[in-house]
């Protein structure tokens, strides 16, 4: 088997943001981490700016105050772009609607749709439920009305609605006007939809 050479990069791994984000998200201070660590504040301080090298000992010892896993500091940020337009097309049911899927179709932790709805476009006579605890619908354009069993909600331009996926529903698109809106479901109610 032949070798590959591998050419070292000269560009050193810049871990500090990820670190201090950690640090940050759990409510540490730097006070705190240089108590655990035996690192002073200063050199934490630095390190996380990117502006000094930490030993491999002294990066355990923080990532383990940290409860972070080492590697992940090195791991490339995972991104999806979807381009205008080209999200997958779904079909969540309901007549008059043009549904795209605008996040990954493997994404299990959300879901985000964007629904452009005819005008008296509406997801059905019969109130529904996702298989997923939050829903969030936000108004491009347009309006429409959501009803549950005991209400219902006008949404108009620029409103938000939250509501748990649970509580049966529906929408219905303004008659004249139709609307363009963004779904996001939480937990994923559909990771493989084709």
């Amino acid at each position: 088997m032949r070798s590959i050479p591998v050419e070292p990069s000269n560009e050193r791994a810049a871990i500090g943001k990820r670190l201090r984000a950690a640090r940050l998200a759990q409510r540490i201070t730097l006070e705190e981490a240089s108590e655990a660590t035996g690192l002073s504040k200063g050199f934490i301080s630095r390190v996380e700016r990117d502006l000094t090298s930490i030993s491999v000992a002294s990066l355990v010892s923080y990532c383990e105050v940290l409860s972070l896993p080492i590697g992940s500091l090195f791991e490339s940020t995972e991104t999806h772009l979807v381009r205008a337009g080209s999200g997958p097309h779904i079909n969540l049911g309901g007549t008059g609607a043009d549904e795209r899927l605008l996040s990954p179709r493997t994404e299990s932790r959300v879901q985000m749709v964007r629904s452009v709805y005819r005008p008296g476009g509406d997801g059905g006579p019969e109130l529904y439920t996702l298989n997923s605890e939050i829903e969030i619908v936000h108004i491009l354009t347009g309006s429409i009305a959501l009803r549950f069993s005991d209400r219902e909600v006008e949404l108009e331009a620029g409103d938000t609605l939250t509501f748990n996926a649970n509580e049966p529903h529906s929408w219905h698109a303004h008659e004249v006007t139709g609307a363009e809106v963004l779904w996001v479901i939480a937990p994923s109610a559909w990771s493989g939809t084709s």
